[in-house]
Parts: C-alpha cells; sequence; structure tokens
C-alpha cells in the first residue's frame, strides 16, 4: 500500500519542504505536486506528477507542448488541474520575456538572441516579433507580428511598418524562429528581408537587422549579408 503525503515525515512533503528550505531544494516532481495539489486513491500529486514528467521524457521545458486536452487523459488531472498546469507554463513563459518598460539598449545582435532565445528556441511553430527601437537603440516595443506552422510564417512589410509608424519608432530589428533548431536563414528569409529593408527606407525607418533564432543558436541576415553588426 502507498504511502500517502501526509504520511510521509514533515521534512519530505513539498508544501513544508518548500516552506522550510526553499523553492531550490525541490525536485521537479515536488514542484509540480505543489500545483498538483491532490492525489487520487491509488497515486499521491507526487506519483502523479512523475507520471506527467514521465510523457515529456523529463524534460520540464517540454510541459508547455502538452495540450490541454491531453493533460486531462492523465488520471488524477482533471480539468481544473490542466488549467492549473497550462496557466504556470504561461507564466513562466512571460516572465522570460523583457519588460516593454525596462530601458535595454541593443548594442549587438548577441543583445537581441539573449533576449528572445528562451522564448523562441522551443517554439513548435514559427513566430515573427518585430522589435522597435528609438534613436539611441534603446527597446520602445517588442510585438508579434505574425504566427505560422512548423515551417514558415507570412509576413507584410505593410504590417511591420504600421506597427514602427503607430509608434513612431525610426529604427527596428526583425527576429522569427526556425521550429527545426537550424537557424540557417532561408531563401525566402533574405528575400523578405531585402522587400522589409526597401520599404523602409522609404518611410524613413531603418532596419538594423534580421535575426534567425534556433535551438541554442542563431543568425545574423545583415552579417550573412556582409552588413556590420547592429
Amino acid at each position: 500500500m502507498k504511502v500517502k503525503i501526509k504520511e510521509l515525515p514533515v521534512t519530505e512533503r513539498p508544501y513544508e519542504k518548500l516552506e522550510m528550505y526553499g523553492e531550490k531544494v525541490l525536485s521537479n516532481s515536488e514542484l509540480l505536486a505543489i500545483i498538483i495539489k491532490n492525489g487520487t486513491r491509488e497515486n499521491t500529486a507526487i506519483d502523479i506528477s512523475n507520471i506527467v514528467l514521465s510523457k515529456i521524457n523529463n524534460r520540464l521545458r517540454n510541459l508547455q507542448d502538452i495540450p490541454l486536452t491531453e493533460l486531462k487523459k492523465i488520471q488524477g488531472i482533471g480539468k481544473i488541474k490542466a488549467i492549473q498546469i497550462r496557466a504556470v507554463c504561461e507564466l513562466a513563459k512571460r516572465m522570460s520575456r523583457p519588460i516593454n518598460d525596462t530601458k535595454i539598449q541593443i548594442k549587438n545582435t548577441k543583445d537581441i538572441a539573449n533576449i528572445l532565445m528562451d522564448e523562441l528556441r522551443h517554439e513548435k511553430r514559427e513566430i515573427v516579433k518585430l522589435i522597435l527601437l528609438n534613436t539611441r537603440n534603446i527597446i520602445m516595443k517588442i510585438v508579434d507580428v505574425s504566427y505560422g506552422g512548423t515551417s514558415s510564417a507570412q509576413v507584410s512589410p505593410k504590417d511591420i511598418l504600421a506597427e514602427a509608424l503607430k509608434i513612431g519608432s525610426p529604427k527596428m530589428i526583425l527576429v522569427h524562429n526556425h521550429p527545426s533548431g537550424d537557424p540557417e536563414p532561408s531563401f525566402a528569409d533574405f528575400e523578405i528581408t531585402e522587400r522589409i529593408e526597401k520599404a523602409s527606407k522609404i518611410m524613413g525607418i531603418e532596419l538594423l537587422d534580421h535575426i534567425v533564432i534556433g535551438d541554442g543558436n542563431y543568425e545574423s541576415i545583415f552579417l550573412k549579408r556582409g552588413v556590420n553588426d547592429v
């Protein structure tokens, strides 16, 4: 017969353990058990956590990829718990994003990669982001301008420029990810970059770079073309 969490020594219970020693000492399953909260007759909250983690090969980052419908199929994870898990995953993603009202100055392409790498490196769909800057290269705003599938996202130069014109941004940087994990720019990436660059010059807006994010690495299309860094 399995031991219930409340029957464990106080120092081994997730809630009490966190309160006494801090969250850093808890395992992934213990942290997830706090979110799950209650177990079933057959399994404790920690047991259910281990079942969830086994479905993502114990790679915690992959938790954000489990759809709500799949979470609800796991015994002990009902609708409410599934929603709570999805909400926590989304909060984690949002916390990794830069705060728009924080004055971040961009000095080179690495600065851009550092800001967006954690958010984009594991995305299963292609996302195009626009970073809008002032004259001193300080970020004014970061906007999602397009969402695509696993291989591409449609980008309109008109939509890109509209975002910059809305807030009077004189400079901008385009960023998108490759779900394959390979940041090597495609022919289409070079083509759309050239189109946006030409259109932006007409409007008096400077496109500083177009960066492609992979899984832990990145490429600058401007550097590929032999143009100087940001």
